[in-house]
């Protein structure tokens, strides 16, 4: 039996009262579920978040070339910035899955987070028009788009950029340890770029500990050259 859709926190993400919640209730429901789930509101919402990003920019930098917009908007509208996003609002508390994926640490992927924002922005569409998507996209983009505030990255492609940009061996991940049952296990992954740092986090999934493990070094080295 899935988990009744909590309006409240809804409401409180969305900015506003969901009216249709049926189209809220799709956009939040995984497909491991085995219902109807968001990836046609996915489609949707990634067409609007593009549409809207494009205006913006478009609107918001006159002199800037076709090149310099299309490369602005592919990372405003990347699976990373998407994924961030929806991590800060814990958005994917909100999302009903099936047991295998709930087990698998879907709740902490960024696959799953990305496309959940997306599909959120889709019944946003629908059930309230484009002004309110827009509204919901400047609240969380704004800053981005005019580049006051940078594009948050992958903890994971932040370090790798941090090792190359000084010349130093790629970060490398390793499962240090793995515990508890099947159905709720906890992974410890240690990263290391060489033998300058190595950094260890904990995650229900291998993926959610290498993140957990990348933003950990990188703490550690950026704190490092203060």
């Amino acid at each position: 039996m899935n988990d009744p859709l909590n309006t409240g926190a809804l409401a409180e993400i969305i900015g506003c009262a969901p009216g249709d919640l049926k189209v809220y209730d799709l956009a939040l429901t995984h497909g491991s579920t085995g219902r109807a789930d968001y990836q046609r509101l996915e489609f949707l919402g990634d067409r609007v978040l593009g549409l809207v990003i494009a205006s913006e920019l478009y609107t918001r930098f006159p002199t800037a070339s076709e090149g310099e917009m299309s490369s602005r908007l592919h990372v405003l509208a990347s699976g990373a910035t998407c994924a961030a996003i929806a991590q800060r609002l814990n958005l994917t508390d909100l999302v009903r899955f099936g047991a295998q994926a709930r087990s698998d640490g879907g709740r902490y992927s960024d696959n799953i987070a990305a496309d959940a924002i997306e599909a959120l922005i889709g019944a946003l569409y629908l059930d309230r028009g484009i002004d309110a998507a827009r509204t919901f996209i400047l609240t969380h983009w704004g800053d981005m788009i005019d580049g006051q505030q940078e594009a948050p990255k992958h903890p994971k492609a932040a370090l790798q950029e941090w090792a190359l940009a000084r010349k130093r061996r790629p970060p490398e991940y390793e499962i240090v340890a793995r515990e508890g049952p099947d159905h709720s296990p906890r992974f410890r992954v240690a990263v290391s770029i060489g033998k300058l740092a190595r950094a260890e986090a904990e995650g229900t999934s291998k993926q959610a500990a290498e993140k957990a493990a990348a933003a950990a070094l990188l703490a550690e080295l950026e704190g490092q050259t203060e």
